[in-house]
């Protein structure tokens, strides 16, 4: 069968933080990982985000989860926070298709940019990147403030 690429709904959230929570295994960072499945529902239905998921056989193998936000000097951006393909689908094409399926939500929106991070040793992530034109900067540090 087929890889399907769809927008997720609420019954697709267990399956989203799953796949978040394989993806901080894979960073070496799962104690950070402290999202509840309760704060995914409600800020789903908040509309706090959306996300797009590829399905096969009824079952979903990866997902996007990205959120509007602005430019000051480009205007509406589109922001990926995650993108994780099960590990035993990956090589089947269903990042791909992932991508392109942002690409479009974000011209539909209006946006005149996407950005994302991607850590500086996750090789083939920075190659998929590379591979569908994007820049990847060197220069810019991250900053960040937790509140409790």
């Amino acid at each position: 069968m087929s890889i399907i690429i769809r927008k997720a709904n609420y019954d697709d959230l267990p399956a989203i933080h799953d796949l978040v929570r394989d993806l901080a295994i894979y960073e070496k960072a799962e104690p950070e990982f402290t999202a509840t499945i309760e704060d995914y529902q409600n800020d789903f239905k908040a509309n706090i985000f959306e996300s797009l998921v590829a399905e096969k056989e009824g079952q979903v193998i990866g997902m996007m989860l990205y959120y509007m936000t602005y430019s000051t000097w480009k205007g509406r951006m589109l922001y990926l926070e995650d993108f994780v393909i099960k590990e035993d689908f990956r090589r089947f094409g269903a990042g791909q298709l992932l991508w392109e399926s942002f690409i479009k939500v974000a011209k539909e929106k209006g946006c005149r940019l996407a950005k994302w991070q991607v850590l500086d040793w996750n090789e083939p992530a920075i190659k998929f990147y590379e591979k569908n034109h994007a820049i990847i900067e060197k220069e810019w540090l991250n900053g960040k403030l937790f509140f409790n």
